[in-house]
Formats: structure tokens, C-alpha cells, sequence
């Protein structure tokens, strides 16, 4: 007993003193190297910065020198600043701090197309959530594509999260029980049915740490090579617009405000469909030498549809390295309903393919006529120019222009089933064309769907659906992976209802269904014509119905999408001004 008290007392000065008693040396921790940061060289980002974000003697300012983020990212915390700190910058300031730390502290190429979806404002479902403690720390609120928007040190992870449970009360929740916050799945009990398990946010915190840290390979090897934007010129361009169909045509890019990195553009497409055009013009910036951020319009219609093509849209575009292609997505619509899938080649002398006017192709047909759509085309054009795989013969060239050929083929009653690369000459349209033997099923995109109701004060949010036909793989049951994707193929659309109570009648107040499949939902608000004047909202099937294919009893091939349509989003919490 007298040795324990001597051992107390002689410990307890140095306890008081704030000392800690020696330790043998192999208890020592290992001290962390702190990560060597991003020095800031832009003399506007670091006088109006500089106030907060101190600077070191190595040019690195806090914070700011460990992270690095997508152009939206960048701006997002821009206008943050602007809002919550007090930051004062004019708009040519903002812009320009917003390239600088979105080219220098940016992503490179092979980072940001991952999550282009995000950027490109896409409704994906994301399949690259590892976990549930990072669903329920991350994606809860907001997709995982948004924090893998931003590369960070380890440490600045952390103080992102101090930041979330700062501003977010009910992020402290979610870190603490993942997908057990707001009482789903058991609540605090289940999360401490292990008491010495980590917490949703360190499990978080180290799979974006690793995920995606400050210092990579790519970034690394983007910052030797990375150059301004050499896109002036004329570009062929290729575009698919859901309900719509495929577009062809070009676009004029010239250097804008004399920078190297601003462009003004002329576009014109060409439907396949119907022959109509649209014409735009824009204006564009390309940050980091790969990322196309632009605007451009159109002709609206008098009386113009909230799909009208000549829409205001915004240009999201991933330039590869080379600076020979593009590709990206177009939008508009207050929820982003709208848009083109664009593809882009530079134009050159050599005959370059587009597109081509059909998506599939049956075996055992013979003398269709195939329109491939392209530039430079030659004077003599002659079958062996023209190549679709294994079992389709060009039998002949029915017509040629420079920008059109015209190929009758013949498909074998034994021709393999699949996507086929359509060639002219060194010229590749991967998987542009199908080759098929039956549909056995119609699936209708997406395959389950969220509309708004709208009125005055409140955007409606439109939904646009379409069929695809598909052929059974091997395994011959539907909807598995070896399934052969035919392509959009004609419809009538219509609406049944989807029964969930006694006497449902949704159907009649939810909205409407265009002959292409877009859903316009009905006005926001109390209806009298409903009982006990409830609101137009409700839940219903999106039916496809094939006009010219029928199932082994004759009967036509249908495809089904179930459309919930709700109240319009009253708060939007993100942001919206950095959709503006």
C-alpha cells in the first residue's frame, strides 16, 4: 500500500505540470509528416483570400493548398465564402479566381470523368457506394460523386467534417449512426450493438482519404503535361436527344475576350429523324485544358414547350487529353429533365463517320437501305468502304455526298446477335448498330421515375421516358447482363393506373403523356375535383405498347415504368444559385 501511495504522489507533480510520465522508447508514437501542399502563386486568390487562409513561408495558404476540386466545386465554395464570410469580389474577380483555382487546384482528366455524371447534372444510380457506413455518413443527403468531386489531405477530410456537424445539424447524426439516423434500421441500440466499432465517419474519412487524397499519379503527371486549349476550329458533332432521336452536324469554335481558354461557338444540327435544325451559338471556358463549361441558345417557338431544342442550355463537356474529341451533356429545366448527349471529333480531311439513320438490324432481312452520316466522304465510294462485321453484306452503294452514303445491306439468317462497330474506311462507330434475331422484351427508361407538380411560384419537374427493345442472352431469362440492347424502338405511350387503395384514381389527376414520351405533370394545389380536394399528386404506370412487334402469342410487346408524381420541391437546399 505505501509503495502504490509513493508511486501516486511521486506521478502527480508531473500530471499538474502538464508532463507525462517517460515511456519506454518503443511506445513512442510515429509523428505523421504533414502533407506537402498546392503552393498559391495567383496574387488576386491570395489578397482576397489571404485575410483567412493564412499563408507559410512555402506559398501554401490554409486550407486552399489542400484541396483540390471540379470548376463547380471551386465555385460552389466561392459563393460560400461570399455568403457566410464576407469575402468581396466583382464578378470578372470571381471568375477569375474560380479559373485559376479550378486549372491549378483542379482534378485531372482521368479524376473527373468518373463523376462527370454529376457535373452533367445525369440522375444515375450510383453503384459505387462501398459501403453502408459511407451511404449513410455521405450519401444520404447528397450523392457520393459530390465529395469525390474534391481530392483532399487526410487531415482537411477531417476538417470537412467539423465542417458538415457545424453547419448541419443533423450531419453529426448521420456521422455518428450512418444509416441508422432519423430512426431507420434500429437507431442508435443497433449502432452500439458493437461498442468498439468505428464510427460511420472515420470508416467515411478513410475511404475518401484513400479514395481520393490530395497527391495522385494522375494529377501528378497532368500538371507536367496539362496545356491551353488548342479547340479552334470546326468540329463534327454528333448528338442523341431522348424522345427525339439523333442529331448530326457541326460546330465553329473561335477564341473569345483574347484568352486562351474562352470560346465563342456556332452549332448546327440536323435531326435524323425528321431532317428539321437547330442552330445555336454559345460561349464557353474550358478549365485544367480538358473541362468545357459553356452556354449556349437557340430559336425558342413562339408558345415554346419546356422541351423546346432551342432552349438556354448549359455546356458540360470532357475534352480528352489529346484535345482531338469531346463528349458530354447539354441541359436545361429546373430539374435538369433535358438535355443532349453530345459527342464531338475534330474535323479533318479524312472521311470521318457520325452516325448512322438505323439502330438495329434483323437477321435474315435482306436489300435495307442504311444511311451513314459523316464528313469528307470521298468522290468514289465503293462497297468495301463500308463494313459492318461478320454477316451483314454491302451488296451495293445506293447514293454518296460528301456528308451522306447510302448502303444496302444483307443481314444472315445465322448473323451473330450484338452491338456492332460500324467502319468506313479507317473511320469506327463503336457499337453504333444492332444486330438481332427477335425482341423479346420492351424496357421502358427509367424503370422507375419522380415527377412535380407545378404551379406560378413553383417549376413543374417533366419527365421524359423511353422504350428500348432487348434480346435475351444465352441464359434466356430477361433482364440479365448478356441481354442484347436493340435500341429505342417506336411506341404508344399511355398511362394505367397503379392501384394502391380502394377506388385509386390517380391516373385522371397526376398529369399527361405525350406521343414521345414526355409526362407533363398537372398544377400544384388543392383540385375540387378530387376527393376531399386533395392535390393532383399520385402514383401510376408509364406504359410502352410496340407498334410493330408482338411476344410468341401475337399479342404486342409492352413495357412499363413506375412514375410516382409528387409536390414540387418548395426549398431547394443546395445551392440553387450556383445552377445560375
Amino acid at each position: 500500500m505505501k509503495t502504490l501511495l509513493a508511486s501516486i504522489l511521486l506521478v502527480f507533480p508531473l500530471l499538474v505540470e502538464g508532463q507525462k510520465p517517460q515511456a519506454a522508447p518503443s511506445a513512442e508514437p510515429a509523428k505523421s509528416v504533414p502533407e506537402e501542399g498546392i503552393p498559391v502563386t495567383n496574387q488576386l486568390v491570395i489578397s482576397k483570400c489571404g485575410a483567412c487562409h493564412t499563408k507559410d513561408e512555402k506559398g501554401n495558404m490554409l486550407r486552399i493548398s489542400w484541396e483540390r476540386a471540379t470548376p463547380e466545386g471551386w465555385e460552389e465554395a466561392i459563393k460560400r465564402m461570399v455568403r457566410l464570410r464576407g469575402v468581396k469580389l466583382t464578378p470578372d474577380e470571381a471568375r477569375s479566381v474560380l479559373k485559376y483555382l479550378a486549372t491549378y487546384h483542379g482534378l485531372a482528366p482521368e479524376e473527373a470523368k468518373p463523376i462527370m455524371y454529376y457535373a452533367e447534372h445525369r440522375v444515375q444510380d450510383e453503384t459505387n457506394i462501398p459501403n453502408d457506413n459511407v451511404r449513410g455518413a455521405c450519401a444520404n443527403c447528397h450523392v457520393l460523386a459530390r465529395p469525390l468531386a474534391w481530392r483532399r489531405s487526410a487531415e482537411d477530410w477531417k476538417d470537412l467534417a467539423n465542417l458538415h456537424i457545424a453547419l448541419y445539424p443533423q450531419a453529426d447524426d448521420a456521422f455518428r449512426l450512418g444509416i441508422y439516423a432519423g430512426g431507420g434500421g434500429g437507431g442508435e441500440e443497433a449502432h452500439h450493438a458493437e461498442p468498439g466499432a468505428p464510427l460511420p465517419v472515420d470508416i467515411a474519412l478513410a475511404y475518401l482519404s484513400k479514395t481520393a487524397p490530395l497527391q495522385t499519379p494522375e494529377w501528378a503527371a497532368w500538371r507536367s503535361r496539362m496545356r491551353a486549349p488548342k479547340l479552334t476550329g470546326r468540329w463534327v458533332v454528333s448528338a442523341y436527344v431522348p424522345g427525339r432521336g439523333k442529331f448530326y452536324g457541326d460546330m465553329e469554335v473561335e477564341a473569345s475576350n483574347g484568352t486562351d481558354d474562352e470560346f465563342t461557338t456556332r452549332t448546327k444540327l440536323t435531326s435524323i429523324k425528321d431532317g428539321s435544325t437547330i442552330t445555336r451559338t454559345g460561349h464557353s471556358l474550358v478549365y485544367a485544358g480538358y473541362a468545357w463549361r459553356g452556354r449556349s441558345k437557340g430559336t425558342l417557338a413562339a408558345n415554346a414547350a419546356p422541351n423546346d431544342l432551342g432552349s438556354d442550355v448549359r455546356e458540360v463537356m470532357w475534352v480528352s487529353p489529346d484535345q482531338s474529341t469531346a463528349e458530354g451533356r447539354w441541359f436545361w429545366g429546373e430539374y435538369q429533365e433535358f438535355g443532349f448527349d453530345v459527342k464531338m471529333t475534330r474535323a479533318s480531311a479524312d472521311p470521318t463517320l457520325i452516325g448512322v439513320d438505323h439502330t438495329l438490324l434483323k437477321a435474315g432481312t435482306q436489300g435495307t437501305h442504311v444511311k451513314l452520316i459523316g464528313e469528307s466522304f470521298p468522290a468514289q465510294v465503293v462497297p468495301g468502304d463500308v463494313d459492318f462485321g461478320t454477316g451483314v453484306t454491302v451488296k451495293r452503294i445506293v447514293s454518296h455526298t460528301p456528308t451522306e452514303v447510302v448502303a444496302e445491306v444483307d443481314v444472315a439468317a445465322d448473323a451473330v446477335s450484338g452491338k456492332r462497330d460500324v467502319a468506313f474506311r479507317r473511320s469506327v462507330l463503336q457499337s453504333s448498330i444492332a444486330v438481332y434475331d427477335r425482341i423479346d422484351y420492351i424496357a421502358v427508361t427509367p424503370d422507375s421515375a419522380l415527377a412535380h407538380l407545378g404551379s406560378d411560384k413553383h417549376p413543374k419537374g417533366y419527365q421524359q421516358f423511353e422504350a428500348v427493345a432487348y434480346q435475351r442472352g444465352a441464359d434466356g431469362k430477361p433482364h440479365t447482363a448478356d441481354d442484347v440492347e436493340l435500341g429505342p424502338i417506336d411506341v404508344n405511350w399511355s398511362v394505367e393506373e397503379f392501384y394502391s387503395t380502394y377506388g385509386d384514381d390517380d391516373r385522371e389527376f397526376v398529369g399527361s403523356l405525350s406521343n414521345t414520351g414526355l409526362f407533363n405533370p398537372a398544377a400544384d394545389g388543392p383540385n375540387p375535383q378530387r376527393k376531399f380536394s386533395r392535390n393532383n399528386y399520385g402514383d401510376v404506370w408509364v406504359v410502352a405498347t410496340a407498334k410493330n412487334e408482338k411476344d410468341k402469342d401475337g399479342r404486342p410487346l409492352a413495357g412499363k415504368s413506375y412514375l410516382v408524381v409528387t409536390v414540387p420541391t418548395y426549398i431547394k437546399w443546395d445551392q440553387p444559385e450556383v445552377g445560375q
